[in-house]
């Protein structure tokens, strides 16, 4: 029965595409439920997901978080200049190019290898005005002029862990330079037992933001299992109450911290500056099985 379905779909069934990229090996794999969608992965750890055909689907749960952060911006459908730190498929500037056409969007990936792969692979529209820089993320966030951006997404990893120059105050400095005022900041956070990095990167971002909110899977925020969490900042107030709807809405509903909840979340964890920011942690080997 499945096969018969695969067949429908798929008139000739799609080969994996497997490639040694910068940043280790890359692998393209085709969704057998979805007709052009392929997920990436980086040695053998899930990077992105995308749909050609419909590019507004987000399959992994912390993509739909950053997805509906990225519609509570602006006003739907309102052009937007974004900027993505990591490329990974690109499935985050194909989403705000289909949802908010004529958005100018900069998209930072230093593997130039997976950039060509994606590119030949998974061409981008080439009426999306979406510009690729292969460069390391904090050289190519500076950058970014002044006051250019309404949005700034940090989904960076390098074998599955956030390189540590992007976890510091000094980072977050410019970060806060390329936003507009009221632009907002994004990051894909993860983290495991006990917590400690995700504490500490609060307690980083809200040095530097007036604003925070935490949206996680409530076992992760409890320590009972590693996962992804989505910090949101900005310099004015975020909309949390409908921020907390949607994420409670998802297949994999998720929880909203802000305010004291969140200040007491961090347990009395400090900033973090780049003489003391390491890397996170990595996850553990059954995550991605």
């Amino acid at each position: 029965m499945g096969r018969s379905r695969n067949a429908r779909r798929r008139p000739a069934a799609a080969e994996a595409v497997v490639e040694r990229v910068d940043g280790g090996l890359a692998e393209l794999i085709p969704d057998r439920e979805r007709a052009r969608a392929w997920t990436l992965l980086i040695d053998g750890a899930p990077q992105s997901h995308v749909d050609l055909d419909d590019p507004a689907y987000l399959s992994f749960e912390y993509q739909r978080r950053l997805g509906h952060v990225i519609d509570l911006v602006a006003p739907p459908g309102k052009p937007v200049h974004a900027v993505h730190l990591g490329g990974g498929a690109f499935t985050l500037a194909r989403y705000v190019a289909t949802t908010r056409p004529r958005s100018t969007q900069q998209v930072v990936e230093r593997d130039a290898t997976l950039v060509q792969l994606v590119r030949r692979e998974l061409p981008l529209d080439p009426n999306a005005r979406i510009r690729v820089r292969s460069v390391d993320a904090r050289d190519g966030l500076a950058k970014v002029p002044d006051a250019w951006a309404d949005l700034v997404i940090a989904d960076v990893f390098s074998g599955a862990r956030t390189p540590a120059h992007l976890t510091s105050t000094e980072f977050l400095d410019d970060v806060r330079r390329s936003l507009r005022p009221g632009g907002v900041y994004a990051a894909n956070l993860a983290d495991g037992p006990p917590l400690a990095h995700l504490r500490g990167q609060i307690a980083t971002v809200a040095d530097r933001f007036a604003e925070l909110a935490l949206v996680a899977d409530p076992a992760v925020l409890r320590g009972k299992r590693f996962g992804n969490a989505v910090l949101v900042a900005s310099d004015r107030p975020l909309p949390v109450a409908e921020l907390t709807r949607r994420a409670a809405s998802d297949p994999h509903p998720a929880r909203v911290e802000h305010g004291k909840a969140l200040t007491d979340f961090t347990g009395g964890a400090v900033p973090v500056t780049d003489l003391a920011a390491v890397a996170s942690p990595a996850p553990p080997a059954s995550v991605f099985r």
